[in-house]
């Protein structure tokens, strides 16, 4: 009997500040609540913001006595700077890399890995390794030169940048492989809601680099305050109800950022056959009732 294999999903993008956590935690927690189970690995060990966010949900669930939906997380440590790593130790490293990331294939519906905003071996092998890839990408120009060198003049694509470049080593390497190829998925963050000349160029320029490239665009998510401000309870917009911390309530910035989450959960095309990984302490379903003395709007898990 063959054994199934959850997806291998990467969040990765070398310029930082491209909202690759926020993306790598929305999604885990959205598919969790979808009834996925999940893992999820931070590559960023030394910034470490998808670990600090779960150590911050289970403080938050312990101090409120609530069960919050938590995948099973692991943080992979960064490399001594300070020592001369010699290419033995670097070999080690991505073996057993490897080896968790297809053990956690083999137990999990989805495994979610943050990499760092720059470029490193154990980025490049997840994202060898990723069946799913999704780039999140602010929407400006500054951004975009990590996928491609635009010509200012003709404003059109001269070259594919070094991100891109990567990405395409990764995937011949996996073709070599004889992998499926990767779905890879570009995010535009941020968008304005304003119908600008450079936000139709944007989209003019994203959708002739998804078809040379061979990459999916997705509306991502938008800039809202909410996001940041429920980071350090260790939660997402889809955690609260009406009654939100604090007693702001939801308007209909958050009722968006909830589609937005809902959205790129979709496109993961998960479906319910691959519940098969679900363990019994994997909440299946998520009840809208609070335990008594449990913080006001937060949904429980089950």
């Amino acid at each position: 009997m063959s054994i199934s294999h959850g997806q291998i999903i990467v969040v990765g993008n070398e310029k930082g500040g491209s909202g690759k956590s926020t993306t790598a935690i929305h999604l885990i927690v959205g598919l969790l609540r979808a009834g996925h189970s999940v893992a999820s690995v931070d590559l960023d060990g030394r910034q470490g913001s998808l670990t600090r966010f779960f150590v911050l949900r289970q403080r938050f669930a312990d101090k409120q006595g609530l069960k919050l939906h938590l995948p099973e997380h692991e943080t992979v440590p960064p490399l001594d700077d300070g020592e001369q790593v010699s290419a033995s130790n670097v070999t080690t490293d991505l073996r057993e890399l490897g080896g968790l990331l297809r053990q956690l294939s083999t137990r999990f519906d989805a495994v979610v890995v943050d990499t760092p905003g720059s470029d490193s071996q154990r980025s490049r092998l997840a994202h060898t390794m990723a069946d799913t890839l999704i780039t999140p990408l602010n929407d400006s120009f500054v951004d975009l030169d990590v996928l491609a060198t635009i010509d200012p003049d003709s404003m059109t694509v001269e070259r594919p940048s070094h991100y891109a470049e990567t990405v395409w080593q990764q995937r011949k390497q996996r073709a070599h492989l004889g992998l499926k190829a990767t779905d890879w998925i570009v995010m535009r963050n941020r968008l304005s809601s304003l119908d600008a000349v450079s936000k139709r160029d944007m989209a003019r320029l994203l959708a002739d680099l998804g078809k040379r490239y061979n990459f999916r665009l997705l509306p991502g998510f938008g800039e809202r305050v909410i996001f940041r401000e429920l980071f350090l309870r260790g939660l997402t917009i889809m955690d609260v109800d009406n009654e939100t911390p604090g007693g702001a309530g939801l308007n209909m910035s958050h009722l968006a950022a909830r589609q937005e989450v809902r959205n790129l959960v979709e496109a993961i095309n998960l479906t319910q056959a691959s519940l098969s990984h679900t363990s019994s302490d994997t909440p299946s379903t998520v009840t809208e009732a609070r335990p008594a003395g449990s913080a006001a709007g937060v949904h429980a898990a089950p």
